[in-house]
Order: C-alpha cells, then sequence, then structure tokens
C-alpha cells in the first residue's frame, strides 16, 4: 500500500484490516497518552484506511474515533473467527429472486417435439454425439444397451480425457453397475423416464459418495463427502448413470485446476473458459450424454460459448445445491449442459425442486413445450446489441425473425451494473474466510492478480455499509427487470450484450445459451481477449443466448429448440474428437 509510509502504519492497517474498513467503524476504548486508541491506533491509520473507502473525515473526527476505542469491535471479530463455519453453512438472509410472493406451482412437465425417428448409428461416434432422446429412444426399442453406450463414452473418455483435462475422477466400476441395473430395469418394465440409462458427467464441486469431490483447488485434493448431494439422488432415481466427475476450475472461478487447465475440444490451444470447464468441453467432445454445471456469474454460459454446449441456468432456487460447494449463497445456480438444448429440459425437469438443506430452494412449475407456437410468442430485443454484433449473431437474429415470433423493444435498467459484482468476490471471500487466514491459499495453483487468492484478500477490505448498499442496487434491478418483462415471453441476444448476464445473475433469471454459428480466431484467454493477433486461428462455436421470466424457462428452451433446428450449427462436431 503506497499511502503507508511506515512500519507503524502498516501495523496499524492490519488491525484496522481486521474490522474489514476502520475508517467506517467505533468501538469502546479509551485513548491513549499519545493520541492513539488503547489498541495502539493513531489518526494517521485512519486517514489511510479511509482512502479505502472514499471517504475523507476531519482530524477532530478521527480523534474522536479514537477516543471511543476500537478494543471491543476488534475482541468481538476475533470471537466470530473463532467460531467453526463450514462451507455449508448458510447466512441468515437468504435470496427469493420473487418480488410479490406469488405462488409458482409444482407442475413439472415436458414434452419433445415431434420427430421422425432417427436410425440407430452403427458406428459408436455417432451414437455418442447423439441426442439423449435419440439415444434413449434407441435404448427402449432394444437397439442399444446402457451398458453399450456407458461403454462408448468411458472408451472415449479414457481416449480423449487426457488431451482435454476434462475430468478429475473416472467412475468406471460405479456407471458400469449402474448401466446394468439400468438395462435391467427396462427389461422388467420400469422405466425411469428421460434419462434412464444415460451417462453422464457431473461437476466436481457437487458431493459423491466415496468419490473424490476436489472443489478443483489443491487444498481440498483428497476431499471424499460420506454423502450424495440431493441432485446425484435425483439423477440416480430418473436412471441416469454416472461416470465420474468433470472439473471445475479451482473454487469454481476458471479453468485451472489442481492438476491441470481443461481444453476447449475446438481449439487445443485455448481453455474451456469457466468453472463448469470440464462439464461442457466433455459434452463437446462426446465423452458424455450429457453434464451438470453450475454458474454463480458465468459459469454454465460462459464454457457453453467457448466450446459451443447448450447451457441452461435456470431460476435462481429451482434446483436445491445442497451438498455442492457454496461459493456465493446468494447467486450460486445448478444446471444442465448438453449438445442439445431441448436435452436440456429433461434434464431440468429431473433435478428440479427443493430439499431443506437449501434455504434458497424452492418448489416450481417447469413445462416444456417442444411444439409449442411460436407464432404467439412475445420476442424482447435491443437494436442497439446488434449494430456491432458478429455477423454470426445477426444472421441468427435474422433466422429468429423468420420464425414468426412477435418481435417487442426491450431495454435493460438504465443504472450501474459493475458494482453488482463485488456481491460475488465478498461472499467468496466469505465462504473461503479460512484459506485467507491460514494462508492456505498459497498452496492454489491459480496466483494471478484476477484470481481467488488476490481477490480474497482484497475484498475482505469492502465497506458492509458499501456492501448493504450493492444489495440495494440489486433490489432496484429486480424490481425494474420484473417490469420490463411484463408483455415479454423471452429474451433475444449475444450473450455479454447489454450486461444481461450480469444483471439476470443477480435477478435470478434463466438463460438459455445455443450454438449460433462459428467463426475464425486466434487462441483467446479465459477472459476472451487475443493472445496474440497474428497467431493461428481456429474455427470455433460461438453461442446466442434467450432470457426468460422467472420459472419460465420452458419458453426460452422452446424458441431456442427452434432456432438451433433452423441454424443446424449443433450438428458439427470438434474435428479433433470425431472421424471428420
Amino acid at each position: 500500500m503506497p499511502f503507508l509510509s511506515s512500519d507503524d502504519s502498516r501495523r496499524d492497517f492490519l488491525k484496522l484490516s481486521l474490522l474489514g474498513l476502520a475508517g467506517a467503524v467505533q468501538g469502546c476504548a479509551p485513548r491513549g497518552s499519545d493520541g492513539s486508541s488503547a489498541d495502539g491506533l493513531s489518526t494517521d491509520a485512519l486517514e489511510a484506511a479511509e482512502k479505502l473507502s472514499g471517504l475523507n473525515y476531519s482530524d477532530a473526527e478521527r480523534a474522536q474515533m479514537l477516543s471511543s476505542g476500537f478494543d471491543d469491535m476488534l475482541d468481538g471479530l476475533r470471537a466470530l473467527r473463532a467460531v467453526d463455519k463450514p462451507n455449508e453453512l448458510a447466512p441468515a438472509l437468504t435470496f427469493d429472486p420473487s418480488l410479490d410472493g406469488a405462488d409458482r406451482g409444482d407442475v413439472v412437465e415436458a414434452r419433445p417435439a415431434t420427430r421422425a425417428p432417427a436410425s440407430t448409428p452403427q458406428d459408436p461416434e455417432s451414437i455418442a454425439f447423439a441426442s439423449i432422446l435419440d439415444q434413449g429412444a434407441w435404448l427402449r426399442a432394444g437397439r442399444l444397451s446402457s451398458r453399450d453406450l456407458t461403454e462408448i463414452y468411458l472408451d472415449r473418455i479414457k481416449k480423449y480425457g487426457p488431451q482435454l483435462e476434462c475430468f478429475v475422477t473416472v467412475a468406471e466400476d460405479l456407471a458400469l453397475a449402474q448401466a446394468d441395473a439400468a438395462d435391467q430395469d427396462l427389461a422388467a418394465g420400469r422405466d425411469r423416464g428421460p434419462l434412464h440409462g444415460i451417462p453422464y458427467g457431473l461437476k466436481d464441486i457437487i458431493d459423491t459418495e466415496g468419490l473424490r469431490t476436489t472443489w478443483g483447488a489443491a487444498p481440498y485434493r483428497e476431499r471424499t463427502p460420506d454423502a450424495d448431494a440431493p441432485i446425484v439422488r435425483r439423477l440416480r432415481d430418473a436412471g441416469a448413470v454416472l461416470l465420474g466427475k468433470t472439473t471445475s476450475g479451482a473454487i469454481a472461478y476458471g479453468d485451472i485446476w489442481f492438476d491441470g487447465r481443461t481444453r476447449n475440444p475446438w481449439n487445443l490451444e485455448e481453455g474451456s473458459s469457466g468453472s463448469s470447464a470440464g462439464s461442457a468441453s466433455a459434452t463437446a467432445a462426446g465423452l458424455v450424454g450429457f453434464s451438470i454445471g453450475t454458474e454463480t456469474l458465468g459459469s454454465i454460459v460462459s464454457p457453453s460459448t467457448r466450446c459451443g454446449t447448450a447451457g441452461l441456468r435456470p431460476t435462481f432456487g429451482r434446483v436445491a445445491r445442497t451438498g455442492s460447494m457454496a461459493l456465493c449463497w446468494s447467486l450460486d445456480k445448478i444446471g444442465p449442459i448438453t449438445r442439445h438444448i431441448e436435452d436440456a429440459a429433461f434434464v431440468l425437469a429431473a433435478i428440479n425442486g427443493a430439499d431443506p438443506g437449501d434455504a434458497s430452494s424452492f418448489d416450481a412449475r417447469f413445462v416444456y413445450d417442444g411444439n409449442a407456437d411460436l407464432r404467439a410468442m412475445r420476442v424482447g430485443f435491443d437494436l442497439a446489441w446488434f449494430e456491432n454484433a458478429a455477423p454470426l449473431e445477426v444472421a441468427a437474429f435474422e433466422t429468429l425473425k423468420g420464425l414468426g415470433v412477435q418481435l417487442v423493444e426491450f431495454k435493460t435498467p438504465d443504472l450501474p451494473v459493475a458494482p453488482l459484482v463485488s456481491t460475488v468476490w465478498i461472499e467468496a471471500a466469505a465462504a473461503f474466510e479460512e484459506l485467507t487466514l491460514s494462508n492456505r491459499d498459497d498452496d492454489m495453483v491459480w496466483q494471478d492478480d484476477r484470481a481467488w487468492p488476490n481477490t480474497w484478500r482484497k475484498y475482505r477490505l469492502f465497506s458492509a455499509v458499501d456492501f448493504i448498499q450493492v444489495d440495494r442496487l440489486r433490489r432496484r434491478f429486480m424490481v425494474e427487470m420484473a417490469t420490463r418483462f411484463e408483455g415479454v415471453d423471452v429474451m433475444f441476444g449475444p450473450n455479454f450484450a447489454g450486461g444481461m448476464l450480469t444483471i439476470t445473475n443477480f435477478t435470478g433469471h434463466p438463460q438459455v445459451a445455443v450454438r449460433g454459428g462459428f467463426e475464425e480466431t486466434p487462441t483467446r484467454t479465459l477472459f476472451g481477449q487475443v493472445d496474440d493477433e497474428n497467431g493461428p486461428v481456429h474455427r470455433v462455436p460461438r453461442a446466442v443466448s434467450f432470457w426468460a421470466p422467472l420459472y419460465e424457462e420452458g419458453r426460452a428452451v422452446a424458441l431456442a429448440h427452434a432456432l438451433e433446428t433452423e441454424l443446424g450449427a449443433a450438428l458439427e462436431r470438434p474435428p479433433l474428437f470425431s472421424g471428420a
């Protein structure tokens, strides 16, 4: 800190940092004869701390603060830190995206679009890349067994997994046992639904009994839960087959984990983005039938964009997070990643619902109709988003217009979006306080300026008062977005246009990302910048997105499925992982 000029000032600053931003707090200890507090804090230290909050107190105000002391508050904070606070301990205050307390309903139904029966491919690769609805049809017709399908994926994981660095743990024995059980059930007439016998990958921040759940981070690389998360039980009850744990960027950030960096199947020189890095990479490369990811601020949408998968981030609270690593209690969400967006509707139907272990979860209706009349659908858009959009995004918009939808102009609130993001850094700093205070954050692989260790240290110094103000800004966004969604069934646009990804994560609205086409670009960083403008270019996917009102994911999936079908881009396979 350049404004701390002496060792005494640095010691004072460390004491103040225990308070958060101590320039705005008061305690109850007497002032020392040298003008300092009983704890040794000086007016110089207070003045230095003010700069972190953008404050400017007078000398008299600083003196009064010191005369009232800080010892009691420091003692309270020390006592607070001594209390054991495991990751699953959520705050008493919980986020609810609903403003009016209206009945969310509890109907869950999904009806696929009418389709001609697909013939069973003869080659394993085509089976691996098929939609889960087609795979399920072949299973029920007896033309394919779950064990056959599972072995196809296990073979592909063995062949391609090391190149992609997309699996932490492969559960071969468990997968084959579950596949055999699925086949036995079907033979006995027990059909558990659309996911019956379909193998999947699970992001490695969701607990699995007896299988490591490492959170992608070196400090937890041997962590092995003693119980399955509810979502794992729901998928098992639905007949799905667990292949193993897909990689997560360390502590659900980025694509770097403790033993590697997960790769984009379309360009192995770049990462798959994060933090559901392994789920998107494995799904895009045909190593799983579908996968489960999580999102706090882009971790389903971003890797789906990079890898060309279909990502569905559901309404906040729809899918219970019990047994999943908490990063940001008021933002974390669990959702499906698939190759075809219609498949995601059936995965979401299976995992939908509340659990007592997640105070923010609730039961809510989910209705998907693949044969919905799109001509009655009112689609919001902001023409300004397409003025500087990529050509394929503009082309996708033109194709969407051709579906006969009713277009409605949509504008996001005229409010600053950037302050909202501090919530992520602050809640994450609280969730992983132990790593910061014990210095175990030094064991994490990624140590750049934007990595967790540095971010946690910085945001421990964020004012608590300002944090409340951020939450109040969040409420304004919720109110204004609710008004804007009145009269709109679905919003459409580029993934990151207009701050919609950030805004809707904070308001709790769902987002669906689908492959819109392809572009040629040099290798990119995690954050999308080009490494070398003169470097070799790669043909990679690019996504477009749909947003819907709360609890109306089904509408977004129906429109996305129609567009995906018209565009045809989702049918293309990554050349390095197919016979192309």
